[in-house]
Order: C-alpha cells, then structure tokens, then sequence
C-alpha cells in the first residue's frame, strides 16, 4: 500500500518553480521519487531550485518558461521528453494575482492575470497531454478564492481560479476516458508565499484568526502531500475533484 503513495520512476514537470510553493513541489515531488522539470519565467532562480531536487538525489532539469506562451509550454514539454524520455505529472502552479479595485483595474492587468492563471494551465496541460501515457496525472493550483472572498480586490485572481476549477472538470471528462490522463485541482487557503508577501502587514494574520478553523496558516508540505496523493497511484480512481487545503476556511 505505501508503495501506491510514491513517485518512484515518473517523471514530474513542475511549473512556478523559481520560489514559494513553487520550490517545495519541485523538492518534495523529487523526495517522493520523481526526476523533476522545473519551469518559470525568472531562469536566474530556477538553479537554486534546482540545487534543491538534486540534493534529494534525483534528477532535475530547469527550462526557463512564460506559461501565457503557448510556445513555451510546448518548448518544455519537448525538453522533458528529450531529457528524461517521459512526462507522467505536471504540476500546473505558475500564478499570478493583482489587488487592484474593480474600478480601477485595467484591461491590461486583468489580461495578465488570466494569461498566466487560466490560459497558462490550459497550455500546459494540452502541451503535456499529447505526450502523456495513460495513468498520468494532472494537478492544477487553484485557490479557496475561486469559491469566497477574502475583503482584498481580486477581480482577475478570483475568475481566473474559479475557471480553473472548471477548466479542472472538463479536462477530467475529456482525457480521463479518452487518455486514461487524470486530471484535479487543489484549492490552497492561506499558505505564506511570493504573493501573500505584498499583503499588508497583519493581513494574513487576522484573516486566519477571523477565518481558519484551526487558527494557523497552512504548512507548504501539507499543500504538498495532497498534491503528491493526486499524482500518485494512491488517486488512481480519483478524477475532475478539486480539493479544498484550508484548514477548514471554506466552512466559515
């Protein structure tokens, strides 16, 4: 039974994976038994990350990567294939989000956030698909904000992850049967990364007190853990779900 929870012999794309939560999945997919591809735009950071998966032993390839470019998606897919001869996961957590009043947000900043959120996970996911053998997986990153508020200003945040869910279903449905590729979403609560950085000092703070049942933010390794079960054979007869990680956030 332990053996169905690891990673042993596949080969995981990670995108995102120049810090944050980006960084963990990338080390922690590679503590579970995968040789990991690492993707983002900001190549100066992808070694460090790099430096991380390779100290697990396992085998790492970084591929500097816009996800809102379609070319570049293909780009990493093609390299992962060339290198390692296989993709069996990928790991759809490039994202971007804005804190800008509705009224104020411009065409331009809203298209940039869905670029990157939802077209960024469409391409990747299709780039990785055509290569995909069945038994493959998929984990998209949403976020709790595609399903309540939380008082900041996310007007493209918050419809592009909420698309994402659903982007999540209909991908399911499509290549699950056709494929034999899964596809599901988990939805982070409050976890400290890049993004939570720029909020206000004593935002997160108070919005856990107020929101969180079990009064703490979220340890990147618990967001990890769901998102390794999701890949691995463990969820093998799981498909289309997206999984709430929110210390109970959603029940507030």
């Amino acid at each position: 039974m332990l053996a169905r929870f690891g990673l042993d012999g596949k080969v995981a794309i990670v995108t995102g994976a120049s810090s944050g939560l980006g960084v963990a999945f990338a080390r922690e997919f590679a503590e579970a038994g995968a040789d990991v591809v690492i993707g983002a735009r900001r190549a100066d950071r992808l070694d460090e990350t790099r430096r991380l998966v390779e100290e697990t032993g396992r085998r790492c390839l970084p591929v500097p990567a816009d996800v809102a470019r379609p070319e570049d998606c293909d780009a990493l897919v093609a390299a992962a294939v060339e290198a390692f001869g296989q993709v069996d996961v990928l790991v759809n957590n490039a994202g971007i989000g804005t804190a800008v009043p509705a009224l104020r947000e411009t065409p331009e900043e809203f298209r940039r956030v869905v670029d990157v959120n939802l077209h960024g996970t469409y391409w990747m996911a299709q780039a990785c698909a055509r290569v995909m053998s069945p038994g493959s997986s998929i984990v998209n990153i949403g976020s709790v904000l595609a399903e309540t508020t939380a008082e900041l200003p996310q007007a493209a945040y918050t419809a592009s992850k909420a698309a994402v869910s659903g982007l999540t279903r209909d991908l399911a449905q499509q290549w699950t049967l056709r494929r034999g590729i899964r596809v599901n979403c988990l939805e982070p609560g409050f976890f400290a990364s890049e993004m939570t950085d720029q909020y206000k000092p004593g935002y997160l703070e108070r919005m856990t007190d107020a929101r969180v049942p079990m009064k703490r933010l979220g340890d990147p390794a618990e967001l990890v853990a769901a998102a390794v079960f999701l890949a691995s054979d463990a969820a093998s007869y799981i498909t289309g779900v997206t999984l709430p990680v929110d210390g109970g956030l959603l029940l507030t």
